[in-house]
């Protein structure tokens, strides 16, 4: 290679350039695991001959009777865009194809934007720019490395004097390339000297004074001399430029992060500039992700993430032009991170205000969206399968955590762990009977990030940007949940599950997941008291049976359900299957539903004085001065785990509370907005007084509530409260110790002995994992919005009706016209429940079969299959008197 020939590159180190361009080139390729300073070299070397490709194929030689085909100066020669180019590229790489000598004509061009380490020590000589030639300019900005705010604004300053923004559009492309040019750039620092700006572009310490321009202009050239250039070994061991950097604590950038998004917002209004960007970025992906998996370079130079963090900040990610190429590529080099480079990145980025979060998680939904729309996913091509869709979901779960950690925190109130494990089963497990170990001691499934963060999604009470806008529904549509369910369970590394991202699925799928969790944990139940019994040679029982009077239904059930509890707690994971003495009934999920509905009702009868009702919210509140012992309340929170277990809806009515309560958080003073809004608006009052609050209200420490029956009870929130009195500079912690008793110390006993029975049932499910305290709620209790529209909508047909039908015209027309009760009571004799489940009333699939001719029959339902049957009654009129009668005194179940 000629002296010339060399000014084609500057990005190769000088060992690179002993190989001709002929084919001996490929040599490189091989790898050298005992030699690690010469496959670095040789990847050097490696990435010069891409880069060589690439111009060969955007600028051509400059030969005008070239005859390579790939070269663009060959005739005939169809020119390509910047992303297919830089495909082909590597392509050529791989197939050793021809590589043209740069014509005469084309020589100062090629020097301009690669350059080559002679011409760097020459051009640096001269520390100021000749602003009247071009072919000067374009030298002079060769040894840019990385970039400063300063830097970029002055190479556009006179590239806009030049009216030739080519030398700036280079820059960039080198700079936002390179991975080590990158994490160099925009750096957020001390106040520096001259002479220490200048040493930040490489100043050697043996360098005299006389000698230190120099020295800056041709760092570049210096460590391309060196073997160990390569950008994990630069950016293992640092730089001096990097020592000179401001320390900086873990949670701080150290990057200006201000001066990129000044930069960007500059820059990114020029198209021309704009695809710089995205070239580069299409370039460095697979670099950085090679970095990633193979030479761990984090774990050498935390300063990695920089180049995250400032790629991450163009506003054009979620662009068309990146969706294809650049962003699934950088995703996938991004989803590479180490669990501590992940948590690091998230806790930087939770320092970001609302809008930047927003913007963040924008882009990386603009692309799940993109793929999924331009993609037919179904049970044969899993979208568990796409890689960008995959690490787009890995990268959105950093940003979430992200929001988490910038959000309201409350990670002090706990609730304390239950003192006493829950009884396992007396009985051997299938795992036990085989000889192996209970799989499920290890406990529930805990997200890997949040161990590293060490917070949890419900230490949250208000992130910076809402959780919805995590959910992405147009996955939810495509996604098979049986597969991603399998997924989940087996834990490979092959596989990916979705529900290790729960954020991004919706209610409705998430409560599928756990459908499917809770219906194979029956089966294995099942299965292992088949086993046992076929061992122990004793009476087969692989449901969990509830017989009981409609009459003494409460005396019946937790009589039953307390026997199981203490004899073995693993039959409660069974299928349940409940039966009322005298009816004929068989429990296909139909008799559950009315059972939980009937025994919910006795519960939460204020004559039991289990629960206090209040009446101006409509919600019911643990009884602190209850006579029912604690046995009773456990029994409760196992009727609410079987409802979860068996997919049944309760009439319920709790504050949010009680469910963050079940969650591991206990109650504080925002709380009580919900659970007592009389007593938080009053503290809050006294919180926000200006006056003296120790002399205009004279309140103490001393607290008064009342009983069940109306009378007085006195506590003292500190020792001897009655003599210590409330001012303003005690008034919050008088705020927060009230909050404290009435939420959490008042009903203790009852609260955990509640809980106690909750996971009983539930603590093997994936329940914490998957859902969110308003989530549960919504387990449990269903949807309040009754869409009767939506229900129309999805509601099936058989028997010889269609939608077109003459009586199912009427029917719904009839059924539209009523009141709230009275469509409450129709989805009650439909259904068993009055409560839309999650997702609303158009997820419940409803079938209306014909029963019959004209007759003066009532309707019928088949409530465990969700089955209304409907005689074709002659008018309108007969059919509402019908159909009224029969919602109205629907109870009880028989045979048909």
């Amino acid at each position: 290679m000629n002296s010339d020939e060399k000014e084609d590159c500057e990005c190769a180190p000088p060992q690179a350039e002993t190989s001709p361009a002929g084919g001996t080139h490929r040599e490189y390729e091989e790898p050298e695991i005992a030699n690690p300073e010469a496959s670095r070299m040789k990847r050097a070397a490696a990435k010069h001959l891409i880069e060589r490709y690439y111009h060969q194929l955007t600028e051509g030689c400059g030969n005008e009777s070239c005859s390579n085909s790939w070269c663009a100066s060959s005739v005939g020669f169809n020119r390509m865009d910047n992303n297919a180019a830089a495909v082909k590229a590597l392509e050529l790489y791989k197939v050793n194809a021809k590589l043209c000598d740069p014509h005469p004509s084309k020589k100062v061009t090629a020097s301009a934007y690669l350059g080559s380490s002679a011409h760097s020590n020459s051009a640096c000589s001269n520390s100021q720019l000749n602003h009247k030639d071009s072919h000067s300019v374009r030298d002079n900005f060769k040894d840019v490395n990385y970039l400063t705010e300063e830097k970029v604004y002055e190479i556009l300053d006179i590239c806009g004097e030049q009216e030739d923004y080519s030398p700036l559009i280079r820059v960039i492309g080198r700079v936002f390339s390179s991975a080590e040019g990158l994490v160099q750039s925009f750096r957020r620092s001390k106040p520096h000297t001259k002479e220490e700006l200048k040493s930040l572009q490489g100043k050697d310490e043996d360098k005299d004074e006389d000698e230190k321009e120099a020295a800056a202009c041709s760092a570049t050239a210096m460590e391309e001399d060196s073997p160990a250039s390569s950008s994990s070994a630069r950016l293992g061991e640092g730089s001096s430029g990097e020592n000179e950097v401001q320390r900086l604590s873990p949670d701080e950038l150290s990057v200006d992060i201000d001066a990129v998004r000044r930069v960007y917002e500059r820059l990114l209004s020029n198209e021309k500039i704009e695809a710089a960007f995205l070239n580069a970025l299409v370039y460095l992906s697979p670099n950085v992700e090679c970095d990633l998996t193979y030479h761990n370079v984090y774990s050498r130079d935390p300063n990695y993430l920089n180049l995250f963090i400032i790629v991450m900040e163009n506003s054009n990610l979620h662009s068309p032009e990146y969706l294809e190429i650049a962003l699934p590529q950088f995703c996938k080099a991004m989803s590479k991170l180490p669990l501590p480079a992940q948590a690091k990145l998230a806790g930087l980025w939770s320092h970001y205000s609302a809008e930047q979060i927003r913007r963040m998680v924008e882009t990386f939904q603009q692309l799940i969206t993109y793929k999924v729309i331009s993609n037919e996913f179904n049970s044969r091509n899993l979208v568990n399968d796409d890689d960008a869709v995959v690490a787009s979901t890995k990268c959105l779960k950093i940003v979430y955590y992200a929001n988490v950690l910038g959000g309201d925190l409350d990670m002090e109130h706990n609730e304390e762990e239950d003192e006493e494990p829950i009884p396992e089963s007396s009985e051997l497990t299938l795992q036990e009977l085989l000889g192996e170990e209970r799989r499920n001691k290890k406990g529930p499934r805990v997200d890997p990030l949040e161990t590293e963060l060490g917070i949890r999604t419900n230490d949250c009470r208000r992130p910076l940007i809402s959780f919805e806008e995590f959910v992405n529904e147009p996955l939810n549509e495509v996604l098979e949940m049986d597969k991603d369910y399998t997924f989940f369970k087996v834990e490979t590394e092959n596989k990916f599950s979705f529900m290790t991202c729960p954020f991004i699925l919706n209610a409705v799928t998430k409560n599928l997941g756990l459908y499917y969790d809770n219906r194979i944990r029956m089966y294995s139940e099942r299965r292992i008291t088949v086993l046992y019994s076929l061992v122990q040679g004793q009476q087969l029982n692989p449901y969990l049976r509830l017989k009981v009077r409609r009459d003494h239904i409460i005396d019946d059930a937790l009589v039953r359900l307390e026997m199981i509890a203490m004899e073995n707690p693993a039959d409660l994971k069974k299928q349940l299957y409940v039966e009322f003495e005298g009816e004929q009934g068989v429990d296909e999920g139909g008799v559950s539903k009315e059972f939980f509905q009937l025994v919910v009702e006795e519960i939460f009868n204020p004559d039991i004085g289990m629960f206090r009702y209040d009446e101006h919210t409509k919600l019911f509140w643990f009884n602190p001065s209850s006579f029912e012992n604690e046995g009773q309340y456990t029994l409760i929170g196992i009727v609410l785990g079987l409802a979860i277990y068996n997919n049944c809806i309760l009439d319920v009515h709790f504050p949010m509370v009680v469910y963050r309560k079940l969650m591991g958080k206990k109650g504080t003073f925002r709380d009580l907005a919900d659970a007592n809004p009389v007593l938080h608006q009053s503290l809050k009052e006294l919180m926000e007084y200006e006056g003296s609050v120790e002399e205009d209200m004279m309140i103490t420490f001393q607290i008064s509530h009342t009983d069940l029956f109306g009378n007085p009870l006195m506590h003292d929130l500190r020792e001897n409260g009655d003599k210590i009195p409330v001012t303003n500079d005690n008034r919050k912690e008088f705020v927060a110790q009230y909050a404290e008793y009435m939420l959490n110390k008042s009903v203790e006993k009852q609260f955990k002995a509640f809980r106690r029975g909750f996971h009983m049932v539930t603590n093997e499910s994936p329940l914490k994992y998957l859902f969110r305290p308003e989530e549960i709620e919504l387990l449990i209790c269903g949807s309040r919005n009754l869409d009767f529209l939506a229900l129309e909508e999805t509601t099936e047909y058989d028997g010889g009706y269609n939608r077109d039908s003459r009586i199912i015209k009427e029917f719904w027309e009839t059924l539209h016209s009523f009141g709230e009760e009275q469509k409450r009571f129709f989805l009650q004799f439909t259904t068993g429940t009055d409560r839309a489940p999650v997702g609303g009333l158009g997820k419940l699939k409803m079938i209306i079969a014909k029963n019959g001719p004209d007759t003066d029959r009532l309707p019928t339902s088949h409530t465990c299959f969700n089955v209304l049957l409907l005689p074709e009654y002659s008018c309108r009129e007969k059919l509402k008197e019908r159909l009224l009668k029969a919602i109205t005194y629907a109870k009880g179940f028989g045979m048909l």
